[in-house]
């Protein structure tokens, strides 16, 4: 998670000619310094240092033929709030990708020019190369599509593109710019697509602008589109951007989806404020601001905190969606991330320390975990294996299942190392190994919980809640990143007798190392009451 405090140094091969480029010939749309140049904050250059970044082995005759290929990133991904500038930075990127140069072209041997007046423009601008520098020329010709699911959104960068190429240098070279339609020198074209319109879906395309993916849903066949042109880029070796707010996790959108994929060549941007600053918090509110809009000069936080004062009214996840930069789910939502953030107290918890621990085991689909607690409240996953890796496993990390063996090599591991009182474990899908502990370490010391029952876990779950939420607990915990998501997912499903159990904020979430959780903290609660928390003491006889 980045959190815009980090030094942003670049130190590989980068089309730094199209950052030039863009200063040099896009203007700001609106306001009152309309027409003057468009200089990009550091924020806005790191992204396209990132999204423009060039493979230090890229074969320039490779690129000439399908260009996405001397890249290191297929497409880019960037999660900011609203009004930080995202529809003014994506217009002056349909501008690179329609008329400037990039495309890699090779590296420089040195003294090596990109003159304007060679690619049609009278601007004179001449860019002379370093040695070794990545360079780069226009694509022969453009097809650029500008989506979004309604007409309005895709307004958002349409309307500031116009004016872009309109009041300064580019109005000579693309002289022609419709409502819905700019033609390009070459037979180039930039095109809106909406969910209403999408008969120009399946086109070749070198680039595609896909705006407010958080709202792009399999419910509004919004993945469908995101799919489709992603085909289509794939067969011009061109290349996409996703601008979005924070999305709803419950909502399973394409920015999430883009956000969560485990492919390596996905550039992603996403600037989140500390989890332990709360947005309900007004004072801490300002805070998360300066973290989120970073260097964007144009943004009033005291504008931008009474548009969020006034949404929070009605829909608070909302306003710290779009103005948090927080993906938070609407209702129901079980713990506090910022609470459970601020119990975070990291610690080594030495072999041979008195533990409890919970257990949840999945098959296929969902995650499972194991999280320990020690005596005196401090939650941990242990590291285990040669590895030292977090007893946490994704099946899809291991073909699609569970490494079953695995799972009980980290169980034996764990009682070896440490003193373990009671171990709480749902027997779901893992009943066979559930009674293999039993036999191997006590019914005393593995016991069954099942999760299911609705009575005992709403129990559980408030016991675990109320000791992270009060001022006076010990509670604290390692920090865990996967913990802390699967907890933030996590949402209360009603039930009778005003109680509740867990569940999923949708399908695609996972909550399974939230459950351990719970259940570690229940076997404290549990051995404690029987008195067991303290070490037994050693009986010594003396003989004469």
């Amino acid at each position: 998670m980045a959190t815009g405090t980090e030094p942003k140094v670049v130190t590989w091969p980068t089309l730094f000619v199209a950052i030039d480029w863009i200063e040099r010939h896009c203007v700001i749309p609106d306001k009152f310094h309309a027409g003057s140049p468009y200089l990009l904050t550091d924020e806005m250059t790191w992204f396209y240092a990132n999204h423009y970044r060039v493979r230090p082995d890229a074969d320039v005759a490779e690129s000439l033929d399908a260009p996405a290929s001397a890249f290191v990133y297929r497409r880019s991904q960037l999660i900011r709030p609203q009004k930080w500038g995202k529809g003014p930075l994506t217009a002056s990127q349909l501008c690179l990708e329609g008329v400037g140069p990039a495309v890699f072209a090779g590296f420089a041997r040195g003294g090596e020019k990109y003159r304007c007046a060679k690619h049609g423009c009278g601007c004179g601008w001449v860019y002379e190369y370093e040695p070794g520098e990545a360079m780069g020329i226009p694509w022969p010709t453009p097809l650029i599509q500008v989506t979004a699911f309604s007409d309005d959104q895709t307004d958002n960068i349409y309307s500031a593109l116009k004016p872009m190429i309109q009041l300064g240098p580019l109005a000579e070279v693309i002289p022609r710019v419709g409502e819905e339609f700019t033609r390009l020198p070459g037979g180039g074209q930039i095109v809106t697509v909406t969910s209403s319109a999408q008969s120009r879906l399946g086109q070749r395309v070198t680039f595609v602008a896909q705006d407010e993916t958080g709202i792009w849903t399999a419910a509004n066949k919004m993945v469908r589109v995101a799919e489709t042109q992603r085909r289509g880029l794939s067969g011009m070796g061109g290349r996409a951007v996703e601008t979005t707010n924070a999305w709803d996790p419950a909502e399973g959108s394409v920015a999430q989806r883009s956000y969560e994929a485990k492919a390596k060549d996905i550039y992603r941007d996403y600037v989140q404020p500390p989890a332990t600053l709360s947005f309900a918090n007004k004072r801490e509110r300002r805070k998360i601001y300066q973290v989120v809009y970073g260097d964007s000069w144009w943004v009033n936080h005291d504008v931008i905190d009474a548009e969020a004062a006034e949404l929070m009214e009605r829909d608070p996840a909302q306003a710290e969606r779009f103005f948090g930069n927080r993906a938070v789910a609407g209702t129901a939502s079980w713990l506090d991330p910022a609470a459970w953030a601020k119990r975070a107290a990291p610690r080594v918890v030495p072999d041979g320390a008195r533990v409890v621990g919970g257990f949840d085991g999945s098959d296929i689909d969902d995650w499972t975990a194991i999280r320990l607690e020690t005596m005196d409240g401090h939650q941990f996953t242990p590291l285990v294996g040669p590895n030292k890796e977090p007893s946490i496993w994704n099946p899809a990390d291991y073909g699609g299942q569970v490494p079953r063996l695995e799972v009980d090599a980290a169980v034996d591991e764990i009682f070896r190392r440490y003193d373990v009182v009671r171990l709480y474990a749902d027997p779901p899908y893992w009943d066979t190994e559930v009674d293999a502990w039993v036999d191997r370490y006590g019914e005393k010391r593995v016991q069954r919980w099942y999760t299911n029952r609705v009575k005992p876990m709403h129990k559980a779950c408030e016991r675990l809640k109320t000791d992270v939420t009060k001022k006076d607990s010990m509670f604290s915990h390692d920090g865990c990143e996967t913990t802390a998501t699967h907890i933030a997912n996590t949402r209360m499903a009603a039930r009778p007798m005003a109680r509740y159990v867990l569940r999923k904020a949708s399908p695609s979430q996972k909550i399974d190392a939230a459950i351990p959780s719970v259940l570690c903290h229940e076997a404290l609660g549990d051995v404690t009451a029987a008195g067991l928390a303290a070490p037994k003491k050693k009986t010594y006889v003396y003989t004469a």
